[in-house]
């Protein structure tokens, strides 16, 4: 016997002849509810409810436009249906996904339930239909933190010097992919000594995005370029004027660098008036039994 993967394993016999048979493994999904406090990391609080880092992970990107996870406060509370994969009927493989969950943070209820929009694409709206997604990301890769906030005065750790950082650093392994936050256009495209390899692109008549210190550009990335949300546009380095790996993101908004942090970002379209319906019926069950946990 010879495992193929997770789900598939191959019989190969040598007797008499060779005969070789690929069998899938029985698969099977169990729904789990979870709920808890915050006291600390995410995943911590999630791990001490019985979830998994990889459920944790993924509220993390249910909720990336909408809650800044580095400002989450002691006392918060989470609830969580998701689903867990299993083979056998004993082998955990993995999170399937989640199904409806609520997040209540400095007193306001952030709800997110999946749902096919009209193009066929599943996102997670709220208790209104409105979609979690905005038109931006909240950050352009899955960094190990903020290493340096948008300011009017830090010591810029290379020139020894105060001046202005205009950009949120978010620290991370060398090679970590990084991705346009926003659909647009690429713009710049190139080396400076001081920005290292670096990606501009523009989004719209607005806004503007600047990705710094890259180690390498993607493939194919140059001025002209029309890029999508998530696309990885290049990885993580620290060249031009870094001291060690992570990008440099910067934001515009009209010509002016601002904190993107503290931007009202646009929202992604939220479901029409002839889903509202369907989506009520299907929604309020699933808060229903959220709000029961």
């Amino acid at each position: 016997i010879y495992p193929e993967s997770k789900y598939e394993y191959w019989i190969v016999s040598l007797q008499d002849s060779l005969y070789a048979k690929k069998v899938e493994k029985k698969r099977t999904v169990r729904r789990r509810e979870i709920s808890g406090t915050i006291e600390d990391a995410l995943y911590l609080s999630v791990a001490r409810a019985g979830g998994t880092q990889a459920l944790a992970m993924s509220l993390v990107e249910v909720y990336a436009w909408s809650i800044d996870f580095f400002r989450l406060q002691k006392g918060d509370q989470f609830s969580v249906v998701y689903e867990e994969e299993y083979v056998d009927d004993t082998t955990y493989v993995g999170l399937k996904g989640v199904i409806a969950s609520n997040i209540k943070h400095v007193d306001n209820d952030f709800y997110a339930f999946p749902y096919k929009n009209e193009l066929g694409f599943h996102d997670y709206y709220d208790e209104e239909g409105r979609s979690l997604r905005k038109t931006f990301l909240r950050a352009p890769l899955d960094f190990t933190r903020i290493s340096s906030r948008y300011s009017g005065r830090r010591f810029h750790p290379v020139q020894k010097r105060w001046k202005a950082h205009l950009g949120t650093d978010y620290a991370a392994p060398t090679g970590t992919p990084i991705m346009t936050t926003a659909d647009g256009v690429v713009i710049a495209a190139k080396y400076t000594s001081a920005n290292g390899n670096y990606v501009k692109v523009r989004h719209n008549g607005t806004y503007t995005t600047q990705y710094l210190h890259m180690s390498k550009i993607g493939s194919g990335v140059k001025n002209g370029v029309r890029v999508k949300q998530g696309d990885v546009i290049g990885y993580v380095g620290s060249t031009g004027l870094a001291t060690g790996p992570h990008v440099c993101y910067r934001f515009w908004v009209n010509g002016k660098q601002v904190d993107p942090y503290k931007q009202k970002l646009p929202d992604a379209e939220p479901l029409t008036a002839e889903r509202m319906s369907e989506y009520k019926t299907y929604m309020n069950e699933l808060k229903t039994r959220l709000d029961a946990i």
